[in-house]
């Protein structure tokens, strides 16, 4: 299949603006390039292994966002379209800085091969072990491994708000567990899930090549028989309460999440949060306290926030 790739330079400021204009146009798959993340992993010695040196020789202080969109015939409407909005996003006092956007046209194997160098076996929390179906790996321990091919789904378990998440799950996460991933992209939380002890997972995603990835995934990882994946928005399409919820997704749809936390979680369940920039903590903080969750912790690593909270428990 042929892919066109369109590369927003932006600030981070404009990251999830530009990001839900990217998902509003149909894009099928986001990476992004961010120069805090470079800096980040560039001070971490275990980082080196999965890192490409030319990378961390990037020198910009913006972010670059790169999306896929199918090669159908309104593609070019669809790009004149995110151009109009991304250039109309100053209008709404966000600081977009260059908002320069380039296309070329690229074919799934040869984005799929770009990126598979960069990304080899990596531990993320105390035992979780994410290894790419194409690399060997042997467990030390008491490792769990991860097996994952990303495809154009987001989510290759490391960036940081994937971690935050996959360490919270190994706390949280007994034998027997009911867990809800929405927004599941490559079904990464609901293996790692599943790996950890729990006897049900439904795995959700809006996005069809996400759907289409996790489902291989989870095939690949034997585990059909504990993660259901489905395709819907949110929790539209999922069936009774879970234990612990969790999503890694953005913080304007996280705050609208938390509205209906309450009929899908159980009275002592757990929802992670993440997907969250720093500046918009206060803002989820306090959509969540409208909603009746009340905060049990938040997390920090890079710019990055997660966010636990559970179900407010009244007095009768």
């Amino acid at each position: 299949m042929e892919w066109v790739e369109v590369a927003v330079k932006t600030t981070y400021e404009a990251k999830e603006a530009v990001a839900n204009i990217l998902y509003d146009a149909g894009v099928n798959g986001i990476v992004i390039e961010d120069s805090i993340d470079f800096r980040f992993l560039d001070n971490e010695d275990s980082s080196w292994d999965y890192v490409d040196d030319s990378l961390l020789e990037k020198d910009f202080d913006d972010i670059i966002i790169k999306a896929y969109l199918p090669t159908t015939v309104d593609v070019l409407e669809k790009i004149e379209l995110i151009r109009q909005l991304v250039a109309s996003l100053p209008l709404y006092n966000i600081n977009i800085g260059c908002g320069k956007i380039n296309t070329i046209n690229i074919s799934e194997e040869e984005w799929s091969e770009s990126w598979k160098k960069h990304f080899k076996p990596t531990k993320v929390g105390e035992n979780i072990v994410i290894k790419p179906t194409w690399e060997d790996y042997t467990p030390k321990n008491s490792e769990l491994i991860i097996e994952l091919d990303p495809g154009m789904a987001f989510g290759t378990g490391t960036h940081e708000t994937t971690i935050m998440c996959i360490k919270e799950l190994e706390k949280t996460v007994l034998s027997g567990s009911i867990v809800l991933d929405i927004g599941c992209g490559s079904g990464i939380l609901s293996i790692v899930s599943a790996r950890l002890g729990a006897s049900k997972v439904q795995a959700v995603d809006l996005d069809e090549v996400a759907v289409r990835v996790a489902s291989k995934n989870v095939e690949m990882n034997k585990l059909e028989n504990l993660i259901v994946v489905k395709h819907g928005n949110l929790m539209d399409v999922v069936e009774g309460k879970a234990d612990i919820i969790v999503a890694n997704i953005v913080a304007d749809i996280v705050m609208k999440l938390s509205g209906k936390i309450s009929g899908f979680l159980n009275p002592d369940g757990v929802f992670i949060a993440s997907g969250i920039i720093q500046k918009r903590v206060s803002d989820v903080i306090k959509t969540f306290e409208r909603n009746d969750l009340t905060i049990v912790k938040t997390e920090k690593m890079g710019e990055w926030i997660t966010i636990v909270a559970k179900i407010e428990q009244k007095n009768s």
